[in-house]
């Protein structure tokens, strides 16, 4: 039965359930790790355009995938680092597995460094 399926979907049904395994480790590791998030959705994304890419074989949609996936290789980790900034400044508490925090008393843990929404002290 494998026989008749042809190689090249093969490849795509490969891609397409690895992409989704990624996919669903990033959501569940944005409950542990910051990074776990940027890191295995972009993978996730990538093997999910790549597939597409490759089943359509059109120019147009190869060009669109690739496009997309440098897309998020560029903002995938800024947009992880002003998220988890933001969080650090409105007080979210930090994991108890924490045990260094560089930016205590600079930005807002302690009330010293404490900032307005304008960013003036």
């Amino acid at each position: 039965m494998a026989a008749d399926i042809p190689w090249p979907d093969l490849i795509v049904a490969a891609c397409l359930l690895a992409g989704g395994f990624f996919l669903f480790v990033a959501g569940l590791g944005i409950l542990r790790r910051m990074h776990a998030s940027t890191k295995a959705g972009t993978l996730g994304v990538g093997l999910v355009f790549g597939a597409a890419a490759l089943y359509f074989r059109n120019t147009a949609e190869t060009a669109i995938a690739a496009l997309t996936v440098i897309f998020l290789l560029v903002t995938a980790p800024v947009a992880a680092h002003a998220i988890a900034r933001a969080a650090y400044r409105m007080n979210v508490p930090l994991s108890d597995r924490t045990h260094i925090d560089e930016w205590k008393g600079k930005y807002g843990r302690d009330g010293e460094g404490r900032t307005n929404g304008a960013g003036t002290p």
